[in-house]
């Protein structure tokens, strides 16, 4: 079977980088630099449904991933996390939070409405990332 990403993280997302294990993303939404891993494996939607070696590269990957946010934006904060509730599709969250942001302390999930990057911003905020990595 072939990985195919899902058509709402296409769409609701850049890409950054390919990675070893995921597809590196950015989420469209400034208000929180936003990265997100998806794991190029075909039918997958929990993270215990991917091989232990796949679960490792995983967690090593989230680490790399949250490292360079942190040092691009020097937050305060790094919430990672796995919902699929709406995609289904295994996907891990890596967003980057402090004090004060417009959802502080609370999830970011369905607070406000999203504010876009500008395609240029998009390019630069991954190429920063991608620096970082």
């Amino acid at each position: 079977m072939t990985f195919i990403l899902d058509s709402k993280l296409n769409a609701d997302t850049f890409s950054v980088v390919k990675l070893g294990l995921c597809d590196l993303r950015l989420m469209n939404d400034r208000r929180w630099p936003w990265l997100i891993l998806v794991p190029q494996r075909p039918d997958i939607t929990e993270i215990h449904d991917l091989t232990p070696l796949d679960q490792t590269m995983l967690t090593f990957e989230a680490g790399i991933a949250a490292q360079a946010l942190k040092s691009v934006t020097n937050c305060e904060k790094i919430n990672t996390g796995a919902l699929g509730n709406i995609v289904r599709q295994l996907h891990l969250h890596v967003i980057a939070r402090n004090v004060g942001d417009a959802a502080w302390p609370g999830p970011v999930w369905g607070h406000g409405t999203r504010e876009p990057y500008s395609e240029n911003d998009a390019r630069a905020f991954a190429k920063a990332v991608l620096d970082a990595i």
